[in-house]
């Protein structure tokens, strides 16, 4: 039984996919390779006090705030999480954890808030694992199993615990790159300093959710054709982001976000996530492009 009081906090950021994971398979494995830009301010700052229990309690037992509000959807969610979690870190059911958790962006609105909140939280864990049992030889096996468990939670989590940019999912053309967790990508220099602004066409809660819409792959028609070319398309953008070619990454990221809106609409059933404001801004991105050289590209989630 573990008997000290103790806390541990982190900061993790959303990140936005460049070459797009859409459809999985097994325990949230992923049936093609993708690679994300970390977004450095959009994130969710997560601390987990605990302490012994003081009772006899069976399973997980914690409170949840989010925003400094309870948040009983929130907490159901992280409850039967870490239940699922325990054979992995059994010090769960020996503790009562209370947990905050804040964003810096509006979730549930198309920035993938579940990224930064459950790569947040497997951080939380494996920090808990590092001071309860001093598991870890290295900091790439203590970041390879919080991307793992990450992932548990939301695939795309894998990739938010690396700055800058990472892989997730086995690919040919990237050594070290795993279905399980995420690996960083290092990119040339030029991809260090890009900004990304995100726009909010629409406050409203997504038509449909991101687990629901990796589900509507399964019987998809052109299901198999997509998973070849996003693993091609990866394979054309590694030379790009290792060159720093902003013609050849303008190319590729805006026919996968385009490609991945095509793949909800023609599903079955189908969404169309798109707002006519959403059309706007794409045409009004690529007329400033056009008429001024700079190399303004844009994706969606």
């Amino acid at each position: 039984m573990y008997t000290k009081d103790a806390q541990v906090a982190w900061r993790s950021p959303s990140n936005i996919a460049l070459v797009k994971y859409w459809g999985k398979y097994g325990i949230q494995l992923p049936r093609n390779a993708s690679v994300s830009f970390t977004l450095t301010n959009a994130y969710t700052n997560m601390s987990i006090a605990y302490q012994p229990k003081s009772n006899n309690e069976q399973g997980v037992s914690l409170n949840f705030l989010f925003e400094g509000q309870e948040n009983a959807k929130f907490a159901q969610k992280i409850q039967v999480f870490l239940e699922t979690l325990v054979p992995i870190f059994p010090f769960l059911t020996q503790l009562h954890l209370n947990i905050s958790s804040s964003n810096s962006f509006p979730h549930s609105s198309g920035i993938a808030s579940s990224a930064s909140s459950m790569s947040a939280l497997a951080l939380c864990l494996c920090s808990m694992e590092q001071q309860l049992l001093n598991d870890f030889a290295s900091n790439e096996a203590f970041l390879h199993k919080a991307s793992e468990i990450a992932r548990l939670g939301s695939g795309s989590a894998a990739r938010s615990v690396y700055p800058y940019a990472a892989v997730w999912g086995h690919h040919n053309d990237i050594a070290g790159s795993a279905n399980e967790y995420a690996i960083p990508f290092a990119m040339h220099p030029y991809f260090n300093t890009y900004c990304n602004t995100i726009l909010i066409v629409s406050r409203a809660e997504k038509a449909v959710s991101s687990r629901a819409g990796h589900a509507l792959m399964n019987d998809h028609p052109y299901a198999d054709a997509r998973y070849t070319h996003a693993n091609n398309q990866l394979s054309n953008l590694v030379p790009i982001l290792q060159t720093g070619d902003a013609q050849g990454f303008i190319n590729i990221v805006e026919n996968e976000a385009l490609t991945l809106h095509g793949l909800m609409m023609n599903s079955n059933p189908s969404f169309i996530l798109l707002h006519p404001n959403t059309l706007h801004i794409i045409n009004q991105i690529r007329a400033f492009r056009h008429d001024t050289n700079i190399p303004l590209c844009f994706t969606l989630d």
